[in-house]
Order: structure tokens, then sequence, then C-alpha cells
């Protein structure tokens, strides 16, 4: 059994995606206007790379500039993506459409399917979203 968790009584364990990206700066503010994603930490760094903590209704996910040097690609560059996000929200109709508005293509349409009200986007950056919920 791991020992991890009593390495700190301050620490939280979570898991929190980082999304690879082209154009960092960028990518946080369609995040923003996509999903109403609010940053909650954001490093800039001087050649105009950033690393940033943003939230959708407390949900965390991290955003950076790619960087070959430490084995991060955006899908961009790998002309495809190994991770696809989930996005589980009470309204995902509203959602959605908010992401298409601000950019995001359509992959599979808004539907109710597998027990779920689901629909798939593309973000800009070539990150695969499912945005919906489970029916009741």
């Amino acid at each position: 059994m791991s020992n991890l968790g009593s390495m700190s009584a301050n620490i939280t364990t979570k898991v929190s995606p980082l999304l690879s990206v082209r154009r960092g700066a960028e990518a946080i503010d369609f995040y923003k206007a996509a999903f109403g994603a609010v940053e909650v930490f954001r490093v800039d760094a001087p050649d105009g790379s950033v690393v940033a903590t943003l939230a959708v209704d407390g949900a965390e996910f991290w955003v950076a500039d790619e960087s070959p040097d430490h084995q991060n690609f955006s899908p961009e560059t790998l002309n495809g993506g190994t991770v696809r996000m989930i996005l589980t929200i009470d309204n995902p109709d509203d959602v959605y459409a908010q992401a298409l508005a601000a950019g995001a293509k359509q992959v599979v349409a808004m539907e109710n399917n597998y027990g779920w009200r689901l629909g798939r986007v593309v973000d800009p950056y070539g990150h695969h979203w499912e945005i919906g919920h489970p029916l009741q």
C-alpha cells in the first residue's frame, strides 16, 4: 500500500490534466470564453510562454505552451491528441453552444446517447472535449 497520503497533511490528492498548446495566452482566453474558466494561477515567461491553472466551476486543469525540450507536445505538433477531456456540467447544451461560438469545431452533435446528454467539440488547439451530464 502506498504511503503517499502521509507525506503531507496539507495536500489534497487530486489529478489535474495539463493541456500542452501552441499560443498559450490565446488558449487561456479561449477557455475563458468557451467554458467560463477562471484563472487560478498563471506565470508568464519572458519569452512569451505561459503556464496557468484554470478552473470551470472548481474543476481545475492546467494549460501550458508546448515545450519539446521537456517532451510536452501539443496536438497540433503530434497531429492529434492522446487524451479527451470530459466536462460534466449541469447545462451542457449552453456550454456546448458557447464553445462553438468561441471557436471550437463540432465533432459530435449534442444528443442523448449512452445514458448521457453529450456532445463533443475540438478546440482550436487540437484538444477534444466531451461536454455533457448523465441522464436521470
